[in-house]
């Protein structure tokens, strides 16, 4: 199980990292992002990442309902991705699709605090 977690760990961080590099270089309008890797690098990790959270949950056999830093995490993912989609092909304006990549880094950065407090509501005093 550690193994899974320390694959999951390093893809969400090449995740995050690749995330916020594309959005630079979509705001940038640099050429770069036309280069196949660049495609399709964020697909296989992201295969990764999901497959090893799955691997993990099964394998501690939690309960998405009754287990709620994990149902958190989860309804943030599905928000991380649809901004990102914004941001890589949805956004009508620049400002949209700058706005939209910030909410995604905000929404990443909650995902990483309830993984690591196991509380969805960790901001809020005891």
């Amino acid at each position: 199980m550690e193994i899974l977690k320390l694959i999951h760990m390093l893809c969400a961080m090449l995740s995050i990292s690749g995330f916020v590099g594309r959005g630079v270089l979509l705001a940038t309008h640099s050429p770069v992002m036309q280069r196949k890797w660049i495609r399709i690098a964020p697909h296989v990790i992201d295969t990764l990442l999901l497959g090893t959270a799955i691997a993990m949950v099964v394998g501690l056999e939690l309960s998405v309902l009754s287990t709620p830093w994990l149902l958190a995490k989860i309804t943030a993912l599905l928000v991380y991705i649809a901004l990102g989609i914004v941001v890589m092909r949805g956004g009508k304006s620049p400002r949209l699709r700058i706005a939209a990549w910030l909410a995604a880094i905000v929404v990443f950065a909650y995902i990483v605090a309830v993984a690591v407090t196991k509380n969805p509501v960790f901001f809020l005093p005891a």
